[in-house]
Protein backbone atom coordinates (compact mmCIF):
# COMPACT_ATOMS: atom_id res chain seq x y z
CA UNK A 1 0.00 0.00 0.00
CA UNK A 2 1.74 2.90 -1.18
CA UNK A 3 5.41 3.65 0.40
CA UNK A 4 3.64 2.69 3.97
CA UNK A 5 6.21 -0.31 4.40
CA UNK A 6 8.96 1.83 4.69
CA UNK A 7 8.52 2.61 8.25
CA UNK A 8 8.28 -0.57 10.89
CA UNK A 9 7.13 -1.11 14.55
CA UNK A 10 10.02 -3.35 15.83
CA UNK A 11 9.22 -3.43 19.84
CA UNK A 12 6.72 -2.02 22.00
CA UNK A 13 7.17 -1.04 25.75
CA UNK A 14 4.19 -0.38 28.33
CA UNK A 15 3.61 1.20 31.88
CA UNK A 16 -0.12 1.32 32.27
CA UNK A 17 -3.03 0.92 34.21
CA UNK A 18 -3.84 -2.35 33.87
CA UNK A 19 -0.01 -4.06 33.30
CA UNK A 20 3.59 -3.06 34.16
CA UNK A 21 4.26 -4.70 30.59
CA UNK A 22 3.39 -4.40 26.97
CA UNK A 23 1.73 -8.38 27.29
CA UNK A 24 0.14 -7.90 30.76
CA UNK A 25 -1.22 -4.70 29.35
CA UNK A 26 -2.73 -6.12 26.23
CA UNK A 27 -4.20 -9.65 28.34
CA UNK A 28 -5.97 -7.03 30.47
CA UNK A 29 -7.37 -4.52 27.48
CA UNK A 30 -8.72 -8.42 25.93
CA UNK A 31 -10.28 -9.36 28.94
CA UNK A 32 -11.94 -5.94 29.43
CA UNK A 33 -10.61 -5.19 32.67
CA UNK A 34 -10.46 -1.90 33.94
CA UNK A 35 -7.71 0.08 35.92
CA UNK A 36 -9.52 2.56 37.82
CA UNK A 37 -9.61 2.94 41.32
CA UNK A 38 -9.97 5.29 44.59
CA UNK A 39 -7.11 7.76 44.55
CA UNK A 40 -4.52 6.75 46.10
CA UNK A 41 -1.85 9.29 44.96
CA UNK A 42 -3.12 12.14 47.39
CA UNK A 43 -6.46 12.89 49.91
CA UNK A 44 -9.19 13.48 47.21
CA UNK A 45 -11.63 12.96 50.25
CA UNK A 46 -12.96 16.54 49.65
CA UNK A 47 -13.14 16.61 45.79
CA UNK A 48 -16.29 15.39 43.90
CA UNK A 49 -14.11 13.43 41.67
CA UNK A 50 -12.18 10.62 43.68
CA UNK A 51 -11.17 8.32 41.34
CA UNK A 52 -8.17 7.45 39.12
CA UNK A 53 -6.37 4.86 36.15
CA UNK A 54 -3.37 4.75 38.33
CA UNK A 55 -0.15 2.91 37.59
CA UNK A 56 0.10 0.36 41.00
CA UNK A 57 3.15 -1.54 41.57
CA UNK A 58 5.28 0.40 39.53
CA UNK A 59 9.23 0.54 41.12
CA UNK A 60 11.32 3.36 40.01
CA UNK A 61 14.32 1.61 41.48
CA UNK A 62 14.15 -1.47 38.92
CA UNK A 63 14.93 0.23 36.41
CA UNK A 64 16.91 3.37 37.42
CA UNK A 65 19.68 3.58 40.42
CA UNK A 66 18.89 5.48 43.87
CA UNK A 67 20.33 8.75 42.34
CA UNK A 68 18.46 8.90 39.17
CA UNK A 69 15.33 8.21 40.88
CA UNK A 70 16.25 11.05 42.83
CA UNK A 71 16.71 13.06 40.28
CA UNK A 72 13.60 11.88 37.85
CA UNK A 73 9.79 12.98 37.91
CA UNK A 74 7.49 10.24 37.66
CA UNK A 75 6.82 10.61 34.18
CA UNK A 76 10.29 10.12 33.12
CA UNK A 77 10.24 7.05 34.69
CA UNK A 78 7.64 5.73 32.81
CA UNK A 79 9.28 6.58 29.88
CA UNK A 80 12.19 4.60 30.63
CA UNK A 81 11.11 1.85 32.01
CA UNK A 82 8.88 1.48 28.90
CA UNK A 83 11.92 1.93 26.37
CA UNK A 84 13.68 -0.45 28.12
CA UNK A 85 11.28 -3.20 27.33
CA UNK A 86 10.66 -1.47 23.35
CA UNK A 87 14.29 -2.39 23.07
CA UNK A 88 14.70 -5.58 24.55
CA UNK A 89 11.35 -6.38 22.11
CA UNK A 90 13.10 -5.42 19.38
CA UNK A 91 16.36 -7.19 19.66
CA UNK A 92 17.93 -3.71 19.34
CA UNK A 93 21.44 -3.45 20.10
CA UNK A 94 22.98 -0.07 20.89
CA UNK A 95 26.83 0.48 20.69
CA UNK A 96 29.41 2.70 19.66
CA UNK A 97 29.00 1.32 15.81
CA UNK A 98 25.24 2.55 15.99
CA UNK A 99 24.23 4.63 18.63
CA UNK A 100 24.70 8.08 16.71
CA UNK A 101 21.70 6.52 13.77
CA UNK A 102 19.44 5.58 16.81
CA UNK A 103 16.95 8.72 17.92
CA UNK A 104 14.65 9.25 20.49
CA UNK A 105 11.37 10.93 20.40
CA UNK A 106 8.95 11.17 23.54
CA UNK A 107 6.62 13.09 24.35
CA UNK A 108 4.40 14.30 26.92
CA UNK A 109 0.84 17.01 27.71
CA UNK A 110 1.33 17.91 31.24
CA UNK A 111 4.97 17.31 32.04
CA UNK A 112 6.32 17.00 35.26
CA UNK A 113 2.91 18.69 37.04
CA UNK A 114 3.91 16.73 40.00
CA UNK A 115 7.51 17.91 40.62
CA UNK A 116 6.06 21.54 40.52
CA UNK A 117 3.02 21.19 42.65
CA UNK A 118 5.08 19.49 45.50
CA UNK A 119 8.19 22.45 45.22
CA UNK A 120 5.44 24.60 45.05
CA UNK A 121 3.81 23.26 48.09
CA UNK A 122 6.90 22.98 49.76
CA UNK A 123 7.79 27.07 49.18
CA UNK A 124 4.21 27.80 51.07
CA UNK A 125 4.75 25.46 53.46
CA UNK A 126 3.57 27.40 56.87
CA UNK A 127 6.10 25.84 58.82
CA UNK A 128 8.98 26.86 56.83
CA UNK A 129 9.73 26.56 52.97
CA UNK A 130 11.13 23.52 52.05
CA UNK A 131 14.06 24.44 49.02
CA UNK A 132 13.18 22.11 46.00
CA UNK A 133 16.00 19.94 45.57
CA UNK A 134 18.84 20.37 42.76
CA UNK A 135 16.97 18.47 39.95
CA UNK A 136 14.00 19.59 40.35
CA UNK A 137 13.88 22.28 37.47
CA UNK A 138 15.47 20.19 35.16
CA UNK A 139 13.17 16.77 36.26
CA UNK A 140 9.88 18.48 35.53
CA UNK A 141 10.60 20.02 31.83
CA UNK A 142 8.86 18.64 28.66
CA UNK A 143 12.20 16.93 27.35
CA UNK A 144 13.14 15.25 30.03
CA UNK A 145 11.85 11.90 29.26
CA UNK A 146 13.17 11.83 26.05
CA UNK A 147 16.53 12.75 27.22
CA UNK A 148 16.79 10.44 29.88
CA UNK A 149 15.62 7.51 27.88
CA UNK A 150 18.15 8.75 25.77
CA UNK A 151 21.03 8.63 28.62
CA UNK A 152 19.65 5.50 29.40
CA UNK A 153 20.42 3.83 26.40
CA UNK A 154 23.02 5.73 25.32
CA UNK A 155 21.37 7.38 21.84
CA UNK A 156 23.14 9.76 20.15
CA UNK A 157 20.80 10.18 17.24
CA UNK A 158 18.32 13.01 16.67
CA UNK A 159 16.00 13.97 20.40
CA UNK A 160 12.99 15.35 20.11
CA UNK A 161 10.40 16.47 22.66
CA UNK A 162 6.94 17.81 21.84
CA UNK A 163 3.67 18.93 23.49
CA UNK A 164 0.15 18.42 21.02
CA UNK A 165 -1.91 17.73 24.39
CA UNK A 166 -3.76 14.67 24.55
CA UNK A 167 -2.05 14.00 21.17
CA UNK A 168 1.12 14.43 21.58
CA UNK A 169 1.85 10.44 22.19
CA UNK A 170 0.66 9.48 18.60
CA UNK A 171 2.24 12.36 17.04
CA UNK A 172 5.68 11.30 18.03
CA UNK A 173 5.38 8.03 15.97
CA UNK A 174 4.67 10.03 12.81
CA UNK A 175 7.71 12.52 13.86
CA UNK A 176 9.94 9.74 14.42
CA UNK A 177 8.73 8.05 10.77
CA UNK A 178 9.80 11.49 9.46
CA UNK A 179 13.38 11.38 10.84
CA UNK A 180 13.36 7.70 9.50
CA UNK A 181 11.96 8.65 5.72
CA UNK A 182 14.29 11.25 5.92
CA UNK A 183 16.90 9.36 6.20
CA UNK A 184 18.48 11.20 9.72
CA UNK A 185 18.17 8.04 11.69
CA UNK A 186 17.87 4.30 11.21
CA UNK A 187 15.42 3.68 14.15
CA UNK A 188 13.91 5.83 16.88
CA UNK A 189 12.62 5.35 20.14
CA UNK A 190 9.49 6.78 20.51
CA UNK A 191 6.10 7.43 22.06
CA UNK A 192 4.21 8.99 25.21
CA UNK A 193 4.36 9.57 28.44
CA UNK A 194 2.42 11.30 31.80
CA UNK A 195 2.03 11.39 35.24
CA UNK A 196 0.06 14.34 36.62
CA UNK A 197 -2.54 12.76 39.53
CA UNK A 198 -2.23 15.49 41.57
CA UNK A 199 -4.85 17.73 43.84
CA UNK A 200 -4.28 21.00 41.83
CA UNK A 201 -4.43 18.90 37.93
CA UNK A 202 -7.62 17.61 39.69
CA UNK A 203 -9.20 20.19 41.03
CA UNK A 204 -8.37 22.20 37.72
CA UNK A 205 -10.50 19.73 35.84
CA UNK A 206 -13.52 19.25 38.63
CA UNK A 207 -14.00 23.15 37.60
CA UNK A 208 -13.85 22.19 34.03
CA UNK A 209 -16.51 19.55 34.77
CA UNK A 210 -14.71 17.21 32.45
CA UNK A 211 -14.10 14.47 34.73
CA UNK A 212 -16.72 11.60 36.02
CA UNK A 213 -17.89 11.77 39.76
CA UNK A 214 -18.97 7.94 39.89
CA UNK A 215 -17.08 7.66 42.62
CA UNK A 216 -19.31 4.74 43.75
CA UNK A 217 -18.38 2.69 40.80
CA UNK A 218 -14.58 3.39 39.67
CA UNK A 219 -14.57 0.30 37.27
CA UNK A 220 -17.99 1.61 35.41
CA UNK A 221 -16.95 5.52 35.37
CA UNK A 222 -15.22 5.04 31.74
CA UNK A 223 -17.89 4.63 29.23
CA UNK A 224 -17.14 5.91 26.15
CA UNK A 225 -20.02 6.10 23.82
CA UNK A 226 -22.74 5.08 26.21
CA UNK A 227 -25.54 7.97 26.81
CA UNK A 228 -25.57 8.04 30.70
CA UNK A 229 -21.42 9.09 30.66
CA UNK A 230 -20.35 11.73 32.70
CA UNK A 231 -17.07 12.62 32.24
CA UNK A 232 -13.27 10.96 31.26
CA UNK A 233 -10.71 9.27 34.17
CA UNK A 234 -7.53 10.62 34.30
CA UNK A 235 -4.96 7.90 33.83
CA UNK A 236 -1.34 8.40 34.19
CA UNK A 237 1.70 5.89 31.97
CA UNK A 238 4.00 5.19 29.28
CA UNK A 239 3.81 3.18 26.02
CA UNK A 240 7.09 3.56 23.59
CA UNK A 241 8.32 1.68 20.55
CA UNK A 242 10.72 0.66 18.21
CA UNK A 243 10.15 2.07 14.73
CA UNK A 244 12.57 1.67 12.14
CA UNK A 245 13.03 1.50 8.17
CA UNK A 246 11.89 -2.00 6.84
CA UNK A 247 15.54 -2.15 5.41
CA UNK A 248 17.35 -1.80 8.45
CA UNK A 249 14.46 -4.19 10.51
CA UNK A 250 14.86 -7.47 7.74
CA UNK A 251 18.87 -6.40 8.26
CA UNK A 252 18.62 -7.48 11.64
CA UNK A 253 16.78 -10.01 11.45
CA UNK A 254 12.91 -9.08 13.31
CA UNK A 255 9.72 -9.27 12.71
CA UNK A 256 7.45 -6.16 12.65
CA UNK A 257 4.25 -5.61 13.93
CA UNK A 258 2.80 -3.31 11.58
CA UNK A 259 4.08 -0.99 9.12
CA UNK A 260 3.52 3.00 9.95
CA UNK A 261 1.57 3.78 6.55
CA UNK A 262 0.60 7.19 6.89
CA UNK A 263 -0.61 9.70 9.11
CA UNK A 264 -2.19 13.19 9.64
CA UNK A 265 -2.24 16.44 11.88
CA UNK A 266 -4.83 18.91 11.37
CA UNK A 267 -6.34 21.74 13.94
CA UNK A 268 -9.92 22.67 14.63
CA UNK A 269 -8.98 26.50 15.35
CA UNK A 270 -12.18 27.04 17.41
CA UNK A 271 -12.26 26.17 21.12
CA UNK A 272 -8.96 25.89 23.50
CA UNK A 273 -10.35 22.62 25.08
CA UNK A 274 -14.35 21.65 23.14
CA UNK A 275 -14.28 20.11 20.13
CA UNK A 276 -15.95 21.46 17.04
CA UNK A 277 -18.91 19.82 17.12
CA UNK A 278 -19.24 18.89 13.29
CA UNK A 279 -16.22 17.02 13.51
CA UNK A 280 -14.99 18.43 9.81
CA UNK A 281 -11.41 18.70 10.87
CA UNK A 282 -11.02 15.47 12.57
CA UNK A 283 -12.41 14.06 9.82
CA UNK A 284 -10.39 15.57 7.46
CA UNK A 285 -7.43 14.31 9.70
CA UNK A 286 -9.10 10.74 9.05
CA UNK A 287 -9.33 10.89 5.01
CA UNK A 288 -5.74 12.65 5.03
CA UNK A 289 -4.22 9.81 6.83
CA UNK A 290 -5.86 7.08 4.76
CA UNK A 291 -5.20 8.86 1.72
CA UNK A 292 -1.55 9.42 2.63
CA UNK A 293 -1.19 5.47 3.46
CA UNK A 294 -2.55 4.61 -0.36
CA UNK A 295 -5.71 2.82 2.05
CA UNK A 296 -9.42 3.23 0.81
CA UNK A 297 -11.91 3.32 3.39
CA UNK A 298 -13.31 0.00 2.50
CA UNK A 299 -9.80 -1.46 3.61
CA UNK A 300 -10.07 -0.21 6.96
CA UNK A 301 -10.79 -3.14 9.58
CA UNK A 302 -10.72 -0.98 13.03
CA UNK A 303 -10.51 1.99 14.46
CA UNK A 304 -8.83 2.65 18.23
CA UNK A 305 -10.95 5.64 18.95
CA UNK A 306 -10.03 8.46 20.99
CA UNK A 307 -12.92 7.74 23.08
CA UNK A 308 -13.02 9.65 25.71
CA UNK A 309 -16.14 9.07 27.37
CA UNK A 310 -17.05 13.05 27.56
CA UNK A 311 -20.67 13.99 26.47
CA UNK A 312 -18.87 16.53 23.28
CA UNK A 313 -16.06 14.27 22.32
CA UNK A 314 -17.94 10.79 21.57
CA UNK A 315 -20.44 12.52 19.48
CA UNK A 316 -17.87 14.18 17.72
CA UNK A 317 -15.61 11.54 16.76
CA UNK A 318 -18.54 9.80 15.37
CA UNK A 319 -19.56 12.06 13.23
CA UNK A 320 -16.14 12.47 12.33
CA UNK A 321 -15.59 8.75 11.47
CA UNK A 322 -18.69 8.76 9.26
CA UNK A 323 -17.74 11.85 7.73
CA UNK A 324 -14.19 10.20 6.55
CA UNK A 325 -15.18 6.88 5.97
CA UNK A 326 -18.75 7.13 4.40
CA UNK A 327 -20.74 3.79 3.82
CA UNK A 328 -17.52 2.01 4.90
CA UNK A 329 -18.67 3.10 8.45
CA UNK A 330 -21.18 0.70 9.41
CA UNK A 331 -18.63 -1.98 8.84
CA UNK A 332 -15.86 -1.27 10.61
CA UNK A 333 -14.70 -2.03 14.14
CA UNK A 334 -14.56 0.68 16.42
CA UNK A 335 -13.36 0.51 20.52
CA UNK A 336 -11.83 2.79 23.11
CA UNK A 337 -9.79 1.39 25.55
CA UNK A 338 -9.88 4.42 27.82
CA UNK A 339 -12.89 2.46 28.71
CA UNK A 340 -10.70 0.93 30.69
CA UNK A 341 -7.39 2.20 30.93
CA UNK A 342 -9.11 6.14 31.34
CA UNK A 343 -7.23 9.17 29.90
CA UNK A 344 -3.11 8.33 29.72
CA UNK A 345 -3.19 12.06 28.05
CA UNK A 346 0.38 12.23 27.07
CA UNK A 347 0.57 8.40 26.52
CA UNK A 348 -3.08 8.19 24.84
CA UNK A 349 -2.23 8.31 21.63
CA UNK A 350 0.79 6.39 21.81
CA UNK A 351 -1.74 3.28 23.60
CA UNK A 352 -3.96 3.55 21.00
CA UNK A 353 -0.78 3.14 18.39
CA UNK A 354 -0.41 -0.54 20.44
CA UNK A 355 -3.34 -1.71 20.37
CA UNK A 356 -3.46 -1.36 16.12
CA UNK A 357 0.01 -3.20 16.39
CA UNK A 358 -1.26 -5.81 18.86
CA UNK A 359 -4.48 -6.05 16.97
CA UNK A 360 -2.69 -6.82 13.52
CA UNK A 361 -0.66 -9.49 15.35
CA UNK A 362 -3.63 -11.09 17.08
CA UNK A 363 -6.50 -10.95 14.83
CA UNK A 364 -8.31 -9.52 18.04
CA UNK A 365 -9.60 -6.04 18.80
CA UNK A 366 -10.12 -4.80 22.93
CA UNK A 367 -13.88 -4.30 23.62
CA UNK A 368 -15.21 -1.08 24.75
CA UNK A 369 -16.50 -1.98 28.38
CA UNK A 370 -19.57 -0.10 30.31
CA UNK A 371 -21.40 0.47 27.26
CA UNK A 372 -24.76 -0.60 28.56
CA UNK A 373 -26.99 2.36 26.92
CA UNK A 374 -25.82 3.49 23.80
CA UNK A 375 -26.24 6.74 23.00
CA UNK A 376 -28.41 7.23 20.12
CA UNK A 377 -25.91 9.85 18.38
CA UNK A 378 -23.16 7.08 18.85
CA UNK A 379 -23.98 4.58 16.36
CA UNK A 380 -21.17 2.60 15.29
CA UNK A 381 -19.78 -0.47 15.99
CA UNK A 382 -18.04 0.09 19.35
CA UNK A 383 -17.27 -3.68 20.16
CA UNK A 384 -19.39 -3.42 23.21
CA UNK A 385 -17.91 -5.67 26.11
CA UNK A 386 -16.28 -8.76 24.49
CA UNK A 387 -13.24 -8.46 22.66
CA UNK A 388 -13.84 -9.74 19.07
CA UNK A 389 -12.06 -12.11 17.02
CA UNK A 390 -11.51 -10.57 13.68
CA UNK A 391 -8.77 -10.16 11.09
CA UNK A 392 -7.14 -6.81 11.28
CA UNK A 393 -5.42 -5.80 8.08
CA UNK A 394 -5.32 -2.35 8.17
CA UNK A 395 -5.91 -0.22 11.65
CA UNK A 396 -6.11 3.80 12.44
CA UNK A 397 -6.18 5.84 15.54
CA UNK A 398 -7.36 9.03 16.85
CA UNK A 399 -5.89 11.11 19.37
CA UNK A 400 -7.78 14.66 19.34
CA UNK A 401 -6.02 16.94 22.09
CA UNK A 402 -7.21 20.44 23.72
CA UNK A 403 -6.78 23.61 21.25
CA UNK A 404 -8.33 21.08 18.55
CA UNK A 405 -5.27 19.02 17.59
CA UNK A 406 -6.28 15.93 15.55
CA UNK A 407 -3.85 13.04 15.08
CA UNK A 408 -4.31 10.26 12.97
CA UNK A 409 -1.90 7.10 11.97
CA UNK A 410 -2.74 4.55 10.05
CA UNK A 411 -1.02 0.85 10.51
CA UNK A 412 -1.06 -2.57 8.10
CA UNK A 413 -0.46 -6.04 8.40
CA UNK A 414 2.78 -6.56 6.33
CA UNK A 415 2.97 -8.28 3.30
Amino acid sequence: MGNGHEVVITGIGAVTPVGIGREETWRNLLAGRSGVGPVTAFDASALPTRIAAEVRGFDPAAYLDAKRVRRSARFSQFAVAAAREAVADAKLEIGQDNAARIGVVVNAAVAGFDTVETATRGLLDPSGPVTPNSYFVPSSLTNMPACETAIDLGAHGPVNASALACASGLYALLDARRLILAGEADAVVCGGTDAAITPVMFAGLVGMGAMSERNDDPQGASRPFSADRDGFVFGEGAVIMVVESAEHAARRGVTPYAAIAGGALTCDAFHISAPDPYGGHAAEAIGQALRRAGVQPGDLDYVCAHGTSTAANDVTETRAIRAALGPAADRVAVSAPKSMVGHLIGAAGSLGAMVCAMAIRDGTVPPTINLEVPDPACDLDYVPGVARRTGVRVAATNAFGFGGQNCVAVFSALE
